[in-house]
């Protein structure tokens, strides 16, 4: 049993558990003097090698106690939202747990410590939603909260609508109006905070055409997606908000827009500093070349302050 629970927890153990499994006091000594060593005070790791990262996310859990659940960057960090590792550890407990603090471990307390806990993963963490809503209230601007609905469902780590439901779910929600908008541009394909932006402040602010996001394009090198397709006028919008491209990056963007041209489609791209410094301008490129394409529409002017000119 002891074994079972051990390979469970990835290596990590309470001395309760040990003792559980028949263990006494002296053996417990034994083991620590021989093959077992202590982490995060009182929680043992059963062997004398280095500790894993998987094994300290169980332990930090383990030194919070029952109902204990990995929450905000730690979840995210469990289900693959984010790509490094938290520091410290972020662990979250129910509201009236008294937790002694413990170097290295963040401990936040929720009273929807049950109902936001995932049914299976372990270690015990939150749903990828409430992870989501979690650390949308954690940032400092709105941009940034939904930057984290956006990577989650870009990742395909949960759907626009389970985050919308446990956004529902909670009485107080910092920006509650703004994220379930951005929770709908989200469902339209709208992948990123650049592409929210356009969607928002250069497509609709200024009455282009409803484009298609994320359009799914077969191509000799394999399927691609447009960010924003036209495809009645043959116009794709590609969006990049990387500040820099890896090099790689920098090819296949770069052989997906002559593709798209050699298929006789325009090709326009924008960067963070285009759409979010001059949406107005942006709309007035775009509008341009739609009309060009064939698009009998025109654009309107956003607000009193707008800088577009009609095409």
């Amino acid at each position: 049993m002891l074994d079972e629970i051990v390979t469970r927890q990835c290596g990590a153990l309470t001395r309760r558990q040990a003792l559980e499994c028949g263990l006494t006091d002296e053996a417990i000594r034994a083991r620590l003097r021989n093959r077992w060593q202590r982490v995060l005070g009182s929680i043992y790791v059963a062997h004398n090698g280095p500790v894993g990262r998987d094994c300290l996310l169980w332990a930090a859990v383990l030194r919070a106690g029952d109902g204990a659940v990995l929450s905000y960057e730690s979840a995210a960090e469990a289900v693959g939202l984010v790509d490094e590792q938290a520091s410290p550890i972020h662990v979250t407990v129910p509201t009236e747990r008294k937790v002694r603090r413990t170097p290295g471990i963040a401990i936040h307390r929720s009273n929807r410590v049950d109902a936001a806990r995932h049914p299976i993963r372990l270690p015990p963490q939150t749903r990828v939603e409430e992870t989501v809503v979690d650390l949308t209230q954690s940032c400092d601007r709105i941009g940034e909260a939904i930057g984290w609905i956006t990577r989650a469902c870009g990742r395909r780590l949960t759907r626009p609508e389970r985050i919308a439901s446990a956004i529902d779910a909670r009485k107080k929600v910092r920006w509650r109006a703004e994220l379930l908008a951005a929770v709908g541009d989200v469902a339209t394909g709208a992948q990123s905070p650049l592409e929210v932006r356009y969607l928002r402040q250069v497509e609709r602010a200024h009455g282009l055409p409803v484009g298609s996001r994320q359009y799914a394009v077969e191509r000799s090198g394999g399927r691609s997606y447009d960010d924003v397709r036209y495809a009645e006028f043959g116009v794709v919008v590609e969006l990049d908000g990387r500040v820099a491209h890896p090099d790689e990056a920098c090819w296949r963007d770069l052989r997906r827009d002559n593709a798209s041209v050699v298929g006789g489609r325009r090709v326009l791209r924008y960067g963070w500093a285009d759409v979010a410094g001059q949406p107005c301008a942006v709309a007035a490129q775009v509008a341009t070349v739609l009309r060009c394409a064939g698009w009998r529409g025109a654009p309107r002017r956003c607000g009193p302050s707008c800088m577009l000119t009609s095409p």
